[in-house]
């Protein structure tokens, strides 16, 4: 599982003209990837993750300031484009994989006490941000 994390000062996820996500205070948008390999176990190792990574202000957890996650579905975080000009995302979940570790991962932040914001998963989404720092970190696991 590959999650790329940003400390946004707002963020907003857009399906069709509608808007079915956002931030309007501070908090993380975290662009999510699943692979064959994971499982329950890595979704719940990475909400644990993304809800304790000290990468606020004075090092501290979205946890500790109640900050809000917005995490939109990104298979491309596993595209390959080292063979040619075009990338192969062969290393990406099928969709019966990767659906449901995804809303695993969600629940798991809901679970941990973060309010979750989502996009909607598979669909094609116009996504918004106002990063701080800017700040963006790769977590794999």
């Amino acid at each position: 599982m590959r999650a790329v994390v940003q400390c946004v000062s707002s963020a907003s996820v857009t399906v069709g003209g509608s808007v079915v996500g956002a931030l309007a205070t501070p908090g993380l948008l975290v662009y999510l990837g699943v692979t064959h390999a994971d499982r329950v176990g890595t979704a719940t190792w990475m909400a644990r993750k993304i809800w304790t990574l000290r990468v606020f202000a004075d090092e501290r957890s979205a946890s500790e300031l109640s900050a809000p996650v917005l995490v939109v579905s990104q298979f491309t975080l596993y595209g390959d484009p080292t063979r040619g000009r075009r990338p192969t995302w062969q290393a990406a979940a099928p969709r019966e994989v990767s659906e449901p570790l995804y809303e695993a991962v969600c629940t798991a932040l809901c679970e941990l006490g973060a309010h979750v914001e989502r996009g909607v998963f598979g669909a094609h989404m116009e996504v918004a941000s106002v990063n701080q720092g800017p700040f963006t970190v790769l977590l794999d696991h």
